[in-house]
């Protein structure tokens, strides 16, 4: 099942899909090599964007997530986070699998969405 969801997640690479009203999304994914940092082994990047083209939701695993707090002092933690807007430098999204991935950014986008268009 793993390596199924796996596929799936790799096969949308490239993908921009219309949400109607200028915005659009982009998904990315390509295998890398497993690593304490990606331990899944798949690097990627779910993006929704706006009309103007700036980027209003993510989720990627590019960069490491400055965490703060106490609960996570010290602890070095895995690539994989998401964020709200450009200036945002992310928070931590635990990965459990591809499909969790994108139940879960198909799920936000439909509240930013909703969010924006009620603007």
């Amino acid at each position: 099942m793993r390596d199924h969801e796996i596929r799936t997640l790799l096969d949308l690479h490239d993908q921009i899909i219309d949400q109607e009203d200028g915005y659009w999304l982009k998904i990315e994914a390509w295998e890398v090599k497993v690593s304490k940092d990606i331990p899944h082994g798949v690097r990627y990047s779910l993006t929704l964007h706006a009309p103007s083209g700036k980027r209003i939701l993510g989720y990627d695993n590019a960069h490491a997530v400055k965490v703060k707090g106490k609960k996570y002092s010290g602890q070095r933690m895995p690539f994989d986070h998401k964020h709200r807007h450009v200036a945002d430098k992310g928070v931590p999204y635990i990965f459990q699998d591809a499909h969790q991935l994108l139940s879960d950014f198909f799920t936000e986008v439909d509240s930013v969405l909703k969010e924006a268009r009620s603007k």
